[in-house]
C-alpha cells in the first residue's frame, strides 16, 4: 500500500479543487526510490505545461489538475483529471506497484472526470485532453 498520510496532500488537493485558489495542480512524488509514502512536491498555476515540465524521466509520480476549457462561446468549464506518470526511466519494481498504489491515490484524490495514464510528456497536451474530457461531460453541442 502507498503511505498518503500527510496532511499536505490533503491540503494541497483542496487547494486545487477551490474556487478562490489559482493553483491548478499538485504532484506526488515518492519519499526515496525505496520509500512507498508520497509526499506533494510541488503544486502551481500554469497547468499542463507547467506540470508536464516538473516531471521527471527517472520517476513514478501521480498529478491531479484543474484544466479549464471552453465548452462554447458562452461559457467555461472546469473539469479534474488524474495522472498516472511512469516516466520512460522508472525502475522496474516501482512500475510494479504503480497499479497497487493507484488505487490508494485514488481514495484521496477522489473527485475527477478521466483518468490519464502518462508515459511521455506528450501524453499531457491539453488539446487531446479537452477532447476526452468533453466526451466524458456528456451533452456536447459542437459535434466533438
Amino acid at each position: 500500500m502507498a503511505d498518503l498520510s500527510d496532511p499536505k496532500i490533503d491540503e494541497a488537493y483542496q487547494d486545487v479543487r477551490s474556487d478562490k485558489s489559482e493553483t491548478n495542480w499538485l504532484l506526488l512524488d515518492y519519499e526515496s526510490d525505496r520509500s512507498d509514502k508520497l509526499t506533494v512536491t510541488q503544486t502551481g498555476t500554469g497547468g499542463l505545461a507547467e506540470l508536464r515540465d516538473a516531471l521527471g524521466d527517472s520517476k513514478a509520480s501521480y498529478a491531479y489538475v484543474r484544466v479549464t476549457f471552453s465548452n462554447d462561446k458562452e461559457s467555461q468549464r472546469e473539469k479534474f483529471i488524474l495522472v498516472v506518470w511512469i516516466g520512460p526511466g522508472c525502475k522496474v519494481m516501482r512500475k510494479a506497484k504503480i497499479s497497487v498504489h493507484t488505487a490508494d491515490v485514488k481514495q484521496v484524490l477522489r473527485v475527477y472526470s478521466i483518468e490519464v495514464p502518462a508515459r511521455e510528456k506528450d501524453d499531457l497536451k491539453e488539446d487531446p485532453i479537452v477532447v476526452k474530457l468533453r466526451k466524458a461531460g456528456g451533452a456536447s453541442y459542437d459535434g466533438v
